[in-house]
């Protein structure tokens, strides 16, 4: 009976350390200088083949994109946050409901102005959903900070 178990537990550990580091979206954060006091904030997801993101309006059943961003007295974000991609819509009949997503990239950007010269951080994190044809992942939320202003 411990041999089984042994054999069963060596099994069943590359299953469960391979299943711990799918990641199937690699999230880049950079800033634009637009103006003097204003800069874009680029949140860009690279999602594997396969897998899809899912809009910030997604649907019904999902977890839809998030974005939160920390208070900043030296940055105040401007309008709402854009989606630069193709979008899909379909029909999942796991959610019953028409669906928006992204395959391949897509660019979430907010316009931020900053008060002054100084150089700032704006900071933050994503909250975001994936699936393939078989499988949805927990959703899972990264943190970021970006330089924003300076000369």
């Amino acid at each position: 009976m411990k041999k089984l178990l042994v054999a069963m537990m060596l099994f069943a550990l590359p299953v469960l350390a391979f299943a711990q580091d799918m990641n199937p979206v690699k999230w880049e954060f950079t800033s634009k200088k637009v103006n003097a006091t204003t800069y874009e904030v680029h949140a860009k997801a690279t999602i594997d083949r396969g897998w899809h993101l899912y809009a910030q309006e997604a649907g019904e059943g999902p977890v839809p994109t998030s974005f939160k961003f920390a208070k900043n007295p030296l940055a105040t974000a401007q309008g709402k946050l854009t989606e630069v991609g193709k979008m899909h819509k379909a029909f999942d009949k796991n959610f019953n409901s028409e669906l928006k997503y992204y395959e391949n990239t897509v660019t979430f950007v907010q316009k931020v102005t900053v008060k002054g010269k100084a150089v700032t951080k704006v900071k933050g994190s994503v909250e975001f959903m994936v699936c393939d044809d078989h499988q949805c992942l927990p959703p899972t939320e990264v943190e970021f900070a970006v330089n924003v202003g300076g000369k």
